[in-house]
């Protein structure tokens, strides 16, 4: 039980915007992702392009900004890693497709030798990649007031019927709404590639 209420903390801490938390978070999670990942990704022209830690950052990065806007429901540590292992796996599959259009299909590079360790980047953690204030920021400025009303309600752990009761509308109306505003956002600041 105290594992269950320590995941609860984390997850409201997590909406709430806590760095800390943030790393927490990863620090406990991101492994499970990269196995995941690193499980998936065999085909070796693919292996050239991306490592699992370029999949996980990416799936991290988005995972904080929609949770951050209360999108996810999750009660148990189950629940968060099979949410960030399936954003992974959907990852990893728009990359193999993207990288396999016909003018980027990587599978007519040539290796120029040189092992696959070359290309790791040695660059930030995801850690201090998903601690960005100023993502989050950009973030909720393009959000319209109501929107970002809906997603404080969220962030701070209120259930949608409470927060319907308060605004008006249905609970699955505002849910759609705020999902909504969430996806375009992130188009919009290209956070979903």
């Amino acid at each position: 039980m105290p594992e269950e209420m320590s995941f609860l903390d984390l997850v409201r801490r997590v909406r709430a915007g806590d760095q800390q938390a943030s790393a927490e978070l990863v620090r406990r999670y991101e492994p499970a992702i990269r196995i995941a990942v690193h499980g998936r990704l065999t085909d070796p022209g693919l292996r050239r392009l991306l490592d699992s830690m370029d999949i996980c950052q990416s799936v991290l990065g988005n995972f904080f900004v929609r949770a951050t806007a209360g999108e996810f429901e999750l009660e148990k540590p189950e629940q968060l890693i099979k949410l960030l292992i399936t954003m992974a796996r959907n990852r990893l599959t728009d990359h193999a497709r993207r990288q396999q259009a016909d003018r980027r299909d990587q599978r007519r590079t040539e290796n120029v030798g040189g092992g696959d360790a070359d290309l790791v980047d040695p660059g930030d953690s995801p850690s201090a990649v998903v601690a960005g204030e100023e993502l989050l920021h950009a973030f909720r400025s393009k959000l319209s007031a109501q929107e970002q009303h809906l997603a404080d309600q969220r962030a701070s752990g209120r259930p949608w019927d409470e927060i319907a009761a308060e605004v008006g509308g249905s609970p699955d109306a505002l849910r759609l709404q705020l999902s909504r505003a969430v996806d375009r956002v992130t188009r919009e600041l290209r956070l979903e590639g």
